[in-house]
């Protein structure tokens, strides 16, 4: 990817106080799936943000969906610091939001 899947990596981790090793693998495939989302929210070819630019508003929303997916892993939650179903629909319309200003909307 362009926007280099090591360096969302590494912003992943910071915003997760993630400071090991042992879940880059699944902290990945969870950036992978975030930014396979953004692309389809944004009605943009999949893998366009292989080959061009992630706005920024776009990256932290990537971001922000990636260590969701990371901290409520059984799907029912909105993670560790927010331990409740409206959290996790927080995460949700945050995102959306964010990937809304970059959104294509011809038809």
């Amino acid at each position: 990817m362009r926007m280099a899947a090591v360096d969302l990596l590494a912003k992943v981790k910071a915003n997760l106080i993630v400071q090991h090793d042992a879940d880059d693998a699944l902290l990945r495939g969870f950036i992978t799936a975030a930014v396979s989302y953004a692309e389809s929210y944004q009605h943009i070819p999949a893998g366009t943000y292989a080959s061009a630019d992630m706005p920024p508003t776009t990256e932290q929303a990537a971001i922000m969906l990636a260590s969701h997916f990371y901290e409520s892993r059984d799907g029912a939650t909105g993670g560790f610091f927010a331990d409740s179903v409206q959290a996790g629909r927080q995460v949700w319309d945050t995102v959306n939001l964010l990937l809304r200003l970059d959104r294509q909307w011809k038809v």
